[in-house]
């Protein structure tokens, strides 16, 4: 006997066994019939192995009719696959089921209001409110026919989300919405492709997206790519841009193919149209081209090809060039400002602690960086730098093989002048030095050397200097420490370095002359630290210290002699002879929060030299500008344009509370001439939540103060002032705003303006920018700019870099 039934809503299915017997222990029965017999027992045996058939039959009718869960003969051996449903039933092998359907097999979940499900070939034919769950896809349609084998499927009026994870970067707009697409057909290849017919994608909310890309064919594979046919990309269901083949990243893989256009306008250059192809042919390596044309100008070209041949270890090349038609002049011929710029940079960790670094550039001239630099900050760099290097540190010794190169332009070109640089070479390098190191354990005498030999050269369109080839240079610099403490108030610590260079040539009369020589010096110094004054205090978990350090530094150099006969490459020939003392007062405020770690809220370091050899050996010379060595560890300003015994009081002060401010004030006052020789001011807040000032204003006498004749456009004080204010940057969600501006006080004009507004959605930000060069008669250029940014995929449009004072 068996008893099954439908019912509304989930169906049951209860089985029932009698094992007990008639009148036996059945479950639930209390009564027993304790004198049963031997004949009683064999009987019940008898009648429970002829109820088995019955029992099995019922149970199967049962599973036919709907059982929650049913238990399905999974695909794959270890699998286990289940149906739900209102109501089923079974003809065969197939399975048909009505209301609810929910089909589970490993991480796939397929839910509709009615399903057939052939159990030999696993395959599932669904309609109505079909509903397929895997992993972070979800797809709906109208019906569907899935294998649950191979995970593959074809669905029709689909819509589907795909969730994607995107890697922060400076310039891409991350969204965490979905990705989002309806199509009329969708073929699920396998559990991470699908290939969709008329289709239409987006991050966007689906019921009002702001944007998306409609494609009749269109292929999604998750975590690597979405790629388009004959598409088109629409703004508010209007087509922007037709995309006969398009791909993009849909999660962390990148693929190659060409780059949203750029369009962009200027008052110098015309109207800009530019486009790029970005090439990843594998995961370590990828190449971006691009070429923008200039309706007034002509055109640029930029590459840029980035490597990780192998682990710690990083290449990256740029090139960017121009080919100008000329700027118009008011009156003559226009001005040719092409040229074009080169930078390479390679970093590489080797075996047994060595490191490999070569960082190059090269430029054609002053001019073109100038005249084509996206950036005030690149813009008024003069300066190109060449090293490459291979170095090693090990047990306090460090040994370097180096080739260097450093070129300054002092002006750039114009209709009646050509550029002057000066260029510094140092090819090959090998230098050696150590840490200070005790050989004797209870004597206190630490000694180091540093000493180095290379070869090199000078050039330079300032002078009628030459120099025709490398000169050989070799230097070697042993020193003896030995710290003393007089009592728990003094300290002093006296050094002695024995320096011996030898250069392959020199000056005389100012022209170079192949004649080598060198120069011993003797360099003593003794540094004095008295005693420390502090203070502590506060109130609750906050702490305050105040120090008071005062110091004092005596340094005597002899040894250098006619220092008008070596050519200055690198501050190693700024070396002078001298007889000085440094006195000074450090002072120090320490906070300290709770359990953390105390931090140096402010420093202030206020410091004067005295000379007792006012002409430095006689190295000064009168009426010009002086740098020597003795004189920048001061102060980063010069002073030197006549003998002097006092050098001016420098002042000093840093403030680093925490993360959020960076400042630094140094004043320069010379009690000689009575007056400020020099105020230098940098400044970096972050006062609330995303806003940010940064500021840098120079303000510096000219040397020589009376300079006998007058330089031609020679300005006795240069005072500038860069500022930069804003809230945000460009790729945070809501409204960003940047301010900025550079102003020559001297001159009374702007260098540099910019004006930057942009707005982040969840799906796409829209941005417009205005900068003003004013460069002379280089560059005088209005620029207007714009870019759409598609979150998650890039952006379109030629504001790219954010302008930076630091």
């Amino acid at each position: 006997m068996c008893s099954g039934a439908l019912r509304e809503g989930k169906a049951r299915v209860r089985l029932w066994f009698p094992f007990g017997g008639f009148g036996g222990n059945i479950p639930g029965n209390n009564q027993a019939m304790p004198h049963a017999t031997f004949s009683q027992s064999v009987y019940k045996l008898a009648l429970v192995i002829a109820m088995l058939p019955v029992s099995f039959g019922c149970m199967r009718a049962a599973l036919a009719q709907g059982v929650a869960p049913g238990w399905l003969k999974p695909p794959t051996p270890g699998g286990e696959a289940t149906l739900e449903a209102d109501q089923q039933r079974v003809v065969g092998h197939t399975y048909y089921a009505d209301g609810h359907v929910d089909l589970r097999y490993e991480n796939a979940r397929l839910r509709a209001d009615h399903m057939e499900y052939d159990e030999d070939a696993q395959v599932a034919i669904a309609q109505g409110h079909v509903q397929l769950d895997y992993m972070t896809q979800r797809v709906e349609a109208d019906d569907a026919r899935y294998e649950l084998r191979t995970g593959r499927g074809t669905f029709h009026n689909v819509s589907a989300t795909f969730a994607m994870q995107r890697r922060p970067q400076p310039t891409l707009l991350v969204s965490p919405n979905p990705l989002y697409f309806q199509a009329k057909e969708a073929e699920r290849l396998d559990a991470n492709t699908y290939k969709i017919h008329h289709a239409w994608l987006t991050v966007c909310k689906p019921n009002r997206p702001v944007w998306k890309f409609y494609a009749p064919e269109a292929t999604v594979r998750l975590q690597e790519s979405v790629h388009l046919e004959n598409g088109n990309f629409r703004v508010f269901s209007i087509p922007v841009i037709y995309l006969p083949y398009a791909t993009f990243p849909a999660e962390k893989e990148r693929n190659s193919g060409f780059l949203f256009p750029d369009l962009g306008n200027s008052s110098i250059k015309g109207y800009i149209l530019g486009d790029g192809f970005y090439w990843a042919p594998e995961d370590w390596v990828d190449l971006t081209a691009r070429a923008d044309y200039f309706t007034d100008r002509g055109w640029s070209q930029h590459g840029q090809l980035r490597m990780k041949p192998w682990e710690n270890a990083r290449l990256e090349t740029d090139y960017f060039g121009v080919e100008d038609r000329g700027l118009e002049q008011p009156t003559g011929p226009k001005i040719n400002q092409g040229g074009h710029e080169e930078h390479l940079l390679f970093t590489a960790l080797l075996p047994d602690g060595w490191r490999a670094v070569a960082d190059l550039d090269q430029l054609s001239s002053l001019t073109f960086r100038l005249a084509w630099s996206e950036t005030f900050t690149q813009a008024v760099n003069s300066e190109v730098r060449n090293t490459a290097f291979l170095t090693n540190n090990f047990r306090g010794f460090s040994v370097n093989f180096a080739a260097q190169s450093y070129q300054n332009y002092l002006s750039a070109t114009s209709n009646t002048t050509p550029q002057t640089s000066i260029t510094l070479r140092s090819a090959p390098e090998a230098r050696i030095s150590s840490v200070d190191q005790s050989p004797f354990p209870n004597l206190p005498f630490y000694f180091s050397f540093e000493g180095f030999v290379d070869a090199v050269n000078r050039g330079e369109n300032v002078t009628p200097f030459h120099m025709p080839t490398f000169a050989p240079r070799s230097e070697l610099a042993p020193s003896v420490m030995a710290p003393l403490h007089v009592g728990p108030w003094l300290s002093v610590t006296p050094s002695f370095t024995l320096r011996t260079t030898y250069y392959g040539g020199q000056m005389h009369s100012g022209t170079y002359v192949d004649d080598g020589f060198f120069r011993v010096t003797e360099e003593v110094s003794a540094d004095i630290r008295f005693p420390v004054i502090e203070r502590v205090w506060g109130n609750g978990d906050t702490r305050w210290k105040h120090t008071i350090e005062p110091y004092a530094v005596y340094s005597y150099v002899s040894g250098v002699n006619d220092f008008g006969r070596f050519v200055r490459f690198d501050e190693d020939e700024t070396l002078t002879d001298t007889n000085e003392f440094e006195y000074g007062v450090m002072q120090r405020l320490f906070r300290r929060s709770g359990s953390e770690r105390s931090e140096e809220f402010v420093t202030w370091r206020i410091a004067e030299k005295y000379f007792l050899d006012p002409t430095f050996g006689g190295a000064l010379a009168p009426g010009q500008r002086n740098v020597f060595q003795t004189l920048d560890s001061l102060t980063p300003f010069a002073f030197a344009d006549e003998p002097r015994n006092l050098s001016p009081i420098v002042s000093d002060v840093t403030v680093e509370p925490g993360k959020r401010y960076d400042t630094q004030f140094i004043v320069n006052y010379d009690p000689e001439r009575n007056r400020l020789t020099a105020i230098g001011a940098l400044l970096k807040l972050k006062p609330y939540r995303e806003s940010f000032l940064t500021l840098a204003d120079f303000s510096v006498v000219n040397l020589p103060v009376n300079p006998i004749p007058i330089p031609a456009n020679f300005e006795q004080r240069s005072n500038q002032v860069r500022a930069l204010v804003g809230y945000g940057d460009l790729t945070r969600p809501g409204w960003n705003v940047t301010f900025g501006a550079s102003y020559d006080f001297t001159r009374g004009q702007f260098q540099n303006q910019i004006a930057e507004v942009s707005y982040n959605g969840k799906c796409c930000g829209l941005g417009v920018e205005y900068r003003k060069f004013s460069f002379g008669t280089i560059r005088n250029e209005n620029q207007y700019a714009i870019v759409f940014r598609i979150a998650n995929l890039g952006s379109a449009g030629n504001l790219r870099r954010q302008e930076k004072i630091f």
